[in-house]
């Protein structure tokens, strides 16, 4: 028959589409494996971090846990304020285009920590009432962040940073022996206009769920897809 594909090359597209079947199958399969180890390891942060959340602050130590939350005492270092990023927020006013303001804290043994207040409006970093002389400051760390492709550049002439970068920043400032980490002020709402901080540990998502049933699923088209194929080219033969 015309039309018809001969034996040999009937096997060869069957164990050809078959190899890429079971390439397909196995690649499928592990990616949603691995999903599942990232759904344990993301639920076991959560439970983690909504454990620390009910605790009190731990003294700060070298290299603290970003999963709770840390206490450091020592003293504000003013005249040194810097914002961090450029956000707009809603309120009953109107739209407010402000930042996060970044200021300086040094610790007993001479080290420096930058710590986030939370949000100010404005552009202009500026000193805000903190308490003077030996004080204590909570909150939770957050390791250095990349800069992003299409992230604005730094401008330390005026002391405006779109990268969370420690050490970058308290070098703009000229200050020394500054932590590789910044620390996130946990606290209320003020009452007065001053910095809004953040108010709870930060809590990821886990989506890993949705994306290891999506892999099984996939994996599980497969068969069903190689079984139509060979059905097609049985009934070419005929």
């Amino acid at each position: 028959m015309s039309g018809a594909v001969a034996p040999p090359a009937r096997w060869r597209r069957l164990i050809g589409m078959g190899v890429i079947s079971v390439i397909a199958f196995v690649g499928f399969i592990a990616l949603g494996i691995w999903q599942i180890h990232r759904y344990k390891h993301k639920d076991k942060v959560q439970a983690q971090i909504l454990h620390a959340q009910l605790l009190p602050p731990v003294p700060m130590g070298a290299h603290p846990s970003p999963y709770e939350k840390v206490a450091a005492t020592g003293h504000w270092i003013f005249g040194h304020p810097a914002l961090y990023g450029d956000q707009i927020r809603n309120f009953p006013q109107g739209p407010v285009q402000g930042a996060q303001l970044i200021m300086p804290f040094q610790r007993q043994d001479g080290s420096i920590v930058m710590v986030d207040l939370g949000w100010i409006p404005g552009r202009t970093p500026h000193d805000v009432p903190l308490p003077s002389g030996r004080t204590t400051v909570s909150g939770y760390v957050q390791t250095q962040e990349l800069l992003g492709m299409f992230r604005a550049k730094n401008d330390p002439a005026h002391r405006i940073f779109y990268s969370l970068d420690a050490r970058t920043i308290g070098h703009a400032l000229g200050l020394h022996r500054v932590a590789k980490f910044t620390l996130i002020a946990l606290g209320p709402k003020p009452l007065a206009g001053g910095p809004i901080p953040a108010s709870s540990l930060p809590h990821p998502p886990n989506n890993s769920k949705q994306y290891f049933l999506t892999w099984f699923g996939l994996a599980l088209v497969v068969p069903f897809e190689f079984f139509f194929y060979a059905r097609k080219i049985f009934r070419e033969n005929r």
